[in-house]
């Protein structure tokens, strides 16, 4: 028997509908039920590709104990995070306050009156083990508290609800009540600190805006990170430790190498996976998320321009965008939300596996390939007779440089039995949406991993910035293409009564944008701008959007923009401002940036206020905390360093293949005579150029000053 949440839309919150637990989703009638029969709210929040949240859902919450002692005791609200960042982030911050760290699942106890919430924990198991407690155990001893503790009770969500008040209002200045305005200075601190990420790379936690390194953890992409240590290649700070400590570009480029390289790669089908377990960036965490490729992308292809012409970085773009079109593009043009790390080797299986669908035996390579194609695969990739996974392979590579056509011919092979068919007869795969579909398909080769095809407004923006990128660094018109499709829907799609949604299923726009939705697509509106200056009004529209994005988000008090819009926070008990880097940057510090692009393309001053206006506002978290936050750098680095040119079409696109991170370009018909171009710094144009070789010059001038 199914419940509430068999007519949800979301993909995770559906995996819940035949739960024996009487789950709500977020909404008024939820919290006003909880209200008015007085039970503490079970509030979990996960997503449909999170491995331990698939966990949870098979045995706590589908005991039939716990399910009627819930039922009875508590109110149980499931919460897709991917629709809800905003409810996400301030929960997930009350589990860091209590445990010190966080994840998903992520399981929270509110009090009904106020939703303030009084105990956290992520995974709990149905009987005590791996040090944890058993649910039930957990569900009672809370009603217990709640009951029985009021005077504690009250203190503890006070001092709860104080910290988490304390994180949205940033320490202020006495002397502007804004927050003085950081230097040059603090470039350097925040590119240092960005390079000691770079270096160490072994796995990292910042959502607490706390970076502690662990040699033997996780690996994870964390590209804000990267993209900050790459754009300060080209300062030089005197006496600094980072001029004394760091091989500047070697970091980076190690960085790209994990990446293009490592387990975490899908070398056969092309794709990333979400990080790796270990610190070698051997054995991923094998789901595939949008935002993660979109960012590589972007930093593969920067990584290019900068001088760094790696061929295996640009087969992993490739390869990428081909995963992208046959798997993770719809028909109408956006790109799905994520695939899951598990999938099912036979039909009959109850349970998927993890990285069933990715890995590989020895003996099937065995019986596949002739001892000669064997041979060179070992020689190329990590492939034992014993594995690196559970018995079986995960394929990484052993060198840098370009593949053999034998090689590629041998991958293809592997390619077909996955797909059922070599790349070039698989144009597009269609996804399997749910574990039924995924067992009963009429699949060629292996069985697919799920695939949530949910459309989601700023990660479709990170994938459309990547591809445009892309496209301006090899020309690749289909890039071009792919990402322009993908903004026209959004822009099609995502409007309903002059206001912008977050969240498109089945050509239904729901959920108002969130700063995120509105920092990243203006973003790729102005990166598709800048790599085809002759195509659609890209900067008009991007306009457009930045004034909707500004009357509903801005914090006139603080600067900075608002998570949620003015009229779609009510039922938050804080309205947070995001500015601290994870797997995606901060909306703040895109958001900055673009202020100052804007400012470049329109010589409109009032675009460079604000963005001098939100710096301000988070000159406290950049002072004290600058590794948590990067991209708030990287609007510094845009303010401090923003440079317009002034040329042709022709030249822009000559141009655009160097790496220039802080420069915009306008395309103009008519230039001073004998000039090729017109350098603008800040608010003073240098001289026109009379070559390119002067052009460029002053461009690599500008883009250091300071």
């Amino acid at each position: 028997m199914t419940n509430r949440l068999a007519q949800a839309k979301s993909l995770y919150l559906r995996k819940h509908a035949e739960n024996p637990i009487d789950w709500w989703s977020w909404c008024d009638e939820a919290l006003g039920t909880a209200k008015a029969q007085n039970k503490p709210i079970f509030l979990s929040i996960g997503y449909s590709s999170c491995h331990w949240c698939t966990v949870m859902e098979g045995e706590a919450f589908s005991n039939l104990a716990i399910a009627e002692y819930m039922n009875a005791n508590f109110l149980p609200i499931k919460v897709d995070r991917e629709e809800r960042p905003d409810l996400d982030s301030i929960y997930m911050q009350a589990l860091q306050m209590m445990s010190g760290q966080g994840g998903w699942p992520l399981n929270v106890f509110l009090t009904p009156d106020d939703l303030i919430p009084f105990y956290a924990g992520t995974y709990f198991p149905v009987e005590p083990r791996y040090g944890r407690p058993g649910f039930l155990q957990v569900l009672q001893a809370i009603r217990h508290y709640y009951d029985t503790e009021k005077k504690d009770l009250r203190e503890r969500k006070a001092t709860i609800l104080e910290s988490l008040l304390t994180s949205v209002v940033l320490q202020q200045d006495e002397d502007t009540g804004v927050g003085g305005f950081p230097d040059l200075s603090q470039v350097s601190v925040g590119i240092t600190e960005s390079q000691d990420k770079e270096l160490l790379h072994k796995g990292w936690e910042t959502s607490t805006g706390i970076i502690t390194p662990n040699q033997y953890g996780n690996s994870f992409p964390m590209i804000p990170y990267a993209e900050l240590a790459l754009r300060g290649n080209r300062f030089s700070f005197p006496g600094s430790a980072w001029e004394s400590s760091y091989d500047s570009k070697q970091v980076c480029t190690q960085r790209g190498l994990d990446l293009a390289l490592g387990g975490i790669y899908d070398h056969v089908g092309g794709g990333f996976h979400r990080y790796t377990v270990d610190h070698t960036w051997t054995v991923p965490h094998f789901e595939k998320m949008l935002y993660d490729n979109g960012q590589i992308v972007e930093y593969l292809a920067n990584l290019w321009s900068a001088g760094v012409q790696e061929p295996a970085f640009e087969r992993a773009i490739a390869l990428t965008v081909q995963w992208l079109k046959r798997e993770m593009t719809a028909s109408t043009g956006y790109f799905y939300a994520a695939q899951d790390a598990d999938s099912f080797t036979t039909p009959k299986e109850a349970e998927p596996e993890e990285g069933a669908f990715y890995v590989w035996s020895y003996s099937e390579l065995q019986q596949l390939f002739t001892s000669e194609e064997l041979t060179e695969l070992q020689q190329q990739f990590t492939v034992t007779p014993d594995g690196n996974f559970e018995s079986n392979n995960v394929l990484q590579r052993r060198h840098a440089g370009r593949l053999s056509e034998t090689l590629e011919s041998t991958l293809a092979k592997l390619f077909a039995i996955r797909y059922g068919a070599e790349p070039e007869f698989v144009e597009t795969f269609p996804p399997a949406s749910n574990n039924q579909e995924a067992k009963t398909g009429n699949w060629k080769g292996r069985i697919p991993a799920v695939t949530d095809t949910k459309m989601i407004v700023a990660w479709n923006s990170l994938m459309i910035s990547g591809l445009a990128r892309a496209y301006a660094v090899f020309q690749q018109s289909e890039y071009l293409e792919l990402a322009a499709k993908a903004a026209n829907f959004i822009l099609d799609n995502q409007f309903v009564n002059g206001r912008f949604y977050r969240l498109n299923y089945e050509s239904q726009p729901t959920v108002l944008a969130q700063s995120e939705d509105y920092a990243f697509f203006i973003k790729a509106l102005l990166d598709l701008h800048s790599s085809s200056p002759e195509e659609k009004n890209w900067l008009e529209v991007a306009i457009a959007i930045q004034e909707e994005f500004h009357e509903y988000l801005w914090s006139v008090e603080l600067g900075g923009y608002h998570n949620t819009s003015s009229d779609a926070s009510q039922d938050l008990i804080v309205r947070e401002r995001s500015y601290v880097d994870n797997a995606t940057p901060s909306a703040n510090g895109v958001a900055i940036a673009n202020l100052v692009r804007f400012a470049l393309l329109t010589d409109n001053l009032h675009y460079l206020d604000l963005a001098e206006q939100g710096l301000k506002a988070f000159r406290s978290v950049m002072s004290q905390a600058p590794q948590a936050c990067p991209s708030l750098f990287t609007a510094l680095d845009w303010y401090r360093t923003c440079t317009l040119v002034r040329t042709s079409t022709e030249q822009i696109q000559t141009l655009n293949l160097m790496y220039l991170p802080s420069t915009a370009f306008v395309a103009v018909s008519k230039l001073p005579e004998e000039s090729v171009g017109l350098v603008c710094q800040g608010l003073k144009c240098l001289a026109p150029a009379e070559s390119l070789e002067k052009l460029l010059q002053q461009m690599q001038q500008s883009q250091v000053r300071g």
